[in-house]
C-alpha cells in the first residue's frame, strides 16, 4: 500500500447504490438474511481493496506478534461489515434487537449530573457511530432529555467548537472520536502498540477550553447480537498550562493512546482503521509543539 496516503484520500467502499441495496436487504430481509449477505460482501472488498487489507494484516501482525493468514484478514473486515450492518437496526429500531452489556454507566451518569456538560471521547475502535442510538437511549433513560442532546462533534471549524461550548453549557454530552487527525491538524505523537502513532491534540485543546470532565468511552462488538458498551473516566478538568503545553499533552495522548491498545487487545478485531495509521502522512515532520489554545479545535 502507499504508505504516503493520508486516511481522508481513500475512497469509502461501495457506492450509493451499495449502501441502498444493503440498507433495503436489512430493513426488509431481516437481520439473518443480511448477516449472510455479509459474507460475500465481505469477499468482494477483500478482493478488490488491496491497500485496507494490507493495512489490516499490519496492524494484525503487531496486535498478535506473528505473521496471520488471509483468514485473519477477513475476519475483521467482516467485523466491520456487521458493526455497519447493525447501524442501521440501531438507527431505525434503537438498541432492543440487541444485547448491550455496559461497565462504569454510573460514572457517565454522575457526570451528567454535575450539569457542566461531558465531553466523551471515542475511536475508530470498535462500534462508536453503530451504538449511538444505544447511548442516547441510555442517557435518556438515566436522565430525560439529556438524549436529545446528544451532539456529534464530526464537522469542522470554529462553529462548530462555539456550539460545543454552548451545549456543555446546557449540560449536554458532545460526543467525539479522537484518534484520527485531518490533512490540516496539529499532531503529536504517542507509543501505540510498539511504535510512535499521531494523534491529533485538539480533542484535548478543546477539553482544555470548555473545562468539562471528558468521559473515554469504547463500544466493543463481540459477534452476533451483543455488544459491550464501556466508559471510563479520563479527566475532571483538562488543564495545559501555556508554558508547559507540550508535555501535558503529550501525557494526555499518551494516557489516551494506553487505553486504545488496552481494548486492542481485548477485541483485537474491532479497530477500524484501514490505512497506515502509524505513518499517516511521512511528508510531514513530527509535531513538537502543538497550536495555542483555542486553535485547530476541529474534531
Amino acid at each position: 500500500m502507499n504508505t504516503n496516503e493520508h486516511w481522508q484520500s481513500r475512497p469509502e467502499g461501495g457506492g450509493r447504490f451499495a449502501m441502498w441495496l444493503m440498507r433495503s436487504i436489512a430493513l426488509y430481509g431481516g437481520r439473518g438474511v443480511a448477516r449472510a449477505c455479509l459474507y460475500p460482501i465481505t469477499l468482494y472488498f477483500y478482493v478488490r481493496r488491496g491497500p485496507e487489507r494490507a493495512a489490516s494484516r499490519q496492524y494484525l501482525q503487531r496486535v498478535f506478534g506473528e505473521a496471520v493468514m488471509p483468514w485473519h484478514v477477513f475476519k475483521h473486515l467482516h467485523y466491520f461489515a456487521a458493526t455497519l450492518v447493525d447501524r442501521i437496526y440501531l438507527l431505525a429500531q434503537g438498541e432492543k434487537p440487541f444485547e448491550i452489556e455496559t461497565q462504569g454507566l454510573e460514572l457517565l451518569e454522575q457526570r451528567i449530573a454535575q450539569g457542566r456538560g461531558v465531553l466523551l471521547f471515542g475511536s475508530h475502535q470498535g462500534s462508536f457511530e453503530a451504538l449511538r442510538a444505544a447511548m442516547t437511549a441510555l442517557l435518556e433513560a438515566l436522565a430525560p432529555g439529556v438524549g436529545d442532546n446528544v451532539i456529534d462533534a464530526a464537522r469542522d471549524g470554529t462553529s462548530i467548537a462555539l456550539a460545543m461550548s454552548e451545549a456543555c453549557e446546557r449540560g449536554a454530552v458532545v460526543a467525539m472520536l479522537a484518534d484520527r487527525g485531518r490533512g490540516h491538524e496539529v499532531l503529536r505523537y504517542a507509543s501505540f502498540l510498539g511504535s510512535p502513532a499521531p494523534f491529533p491534540v485538539s480533542p484535548w485543546l478543546l477539553a482544555h477550553t470548555l473545562k468539562v470532565p471528558v468521559v473515554l468511552c469504547f463500544g466493543l462488538y463481540l459477534g452476533g447480537n451483543r455488544y459491550r458498551l464501556i466508559f471510563e473516566p479520563m479527566a475532571d478538568r483538562v488543564d495545559i498550562p501555556r508554558h508547559q503545553r507540550g508535555p501535558a499533552l503529550d501525557a494526555l495522548i499518551a494516557r489516551y493512546a494506553q487505553r486504545l491498545e488496552h481494548y486492542v487487545h481485548v477485541a483485537p478485531y474491532n479497530w477500524f482503521n484501514f490505512y497506515d495509521f502509524w505513518q499517516q502522512d511521512l511528508r510531514a515532520p513530527a509535531v513538537h509543539d502543538a497550536a495555542p489554545v483555542g486553535e485547530s479545535v476541529g474534531a
